[in-house]
């Protein structure tokens, strides 16, 4: 759902974030003029390979290394899973027929952005990998519990959004869950 209203005006657009401002009443009756940004929705993926996850570290021009999972932005006209898909053969030559779309993080505040998670299971190399001229990546590996605890809490690893959910099944019930559903061997509720 937006939160930007419909009667916006886009005063800056760039490659990633657009700015748009509105007229907004306040309680006294004045107006003020309100802001927010919208920026492109992206994909990340959970690639696994049986219980072992596939992960990266990786170095843009404008950041220091860091660990994340495999993914990025989605293309115009672009569907998530489709660009979850190219984002994950073109940064690890990777490919799967085993996906499934886990969670989409929606941004609070006001900024418009949504993160699409994917779990792609049996994942097999088919090319090498393609990443962007920006783009420096080193493809990993790491059982699926050491994932979950050492990986995640590493302060390298990118994804505030998804640190809190996966730091959320360290409670051992939730945990279980989270891993078979990543596995494959449980239901989405």
């Amino acid at each position: 759902m937006s939160r930007i209203p419909p009667d916006a005006k886009c005063v800056f657009k760039g490659i990633i974030f657009d700015v748009w401002q509105w007229p907004q009443t306040m309680f006294d009756g004045s107006v003020e003029i309100f802001e927010g940004i919208r920026r492109s929705s992206t994909v990340s993926v959970f690639a696994l390979d049986g219980n072992d996850i596939l992960y990266c570290r990786q170095q843009q021009p404008d950041s220091k290394p860091f660990l994340s999972l495999f993914g990025g932005r989605i293309d115009a006209g672009e569907a998530p899973l489709e660009a979850a898909k190219r984002e994950l053969l073109e940064e690890s030559g990777l490919a799967s027929d085993d996906w499934i779309l886990i969670h989409t993080y929606t941004s609070p505040g006001k900024i418009e952005w949504q993160n699409n998670y994917f779990v792609a299971r049996d994942c097999r190399k088919v090319t090498e990998p393609r990443p962007d001229a920006g783009e420096k990546i080193e493809c990993l590996r790491a059982p699926l519990a050491e994932f979950l605890t050492r990986i995640v809490a590493d302060p390298a690893f990118r994804g505030k959004d998804l640190k809190q959910e996966l730091f959320s099944a360290l409670d051992p019930a939730k945990a279980e869950a989270l891993t078979a559903l990543l596995l494959g061997k449980s239901k989405i509720r």
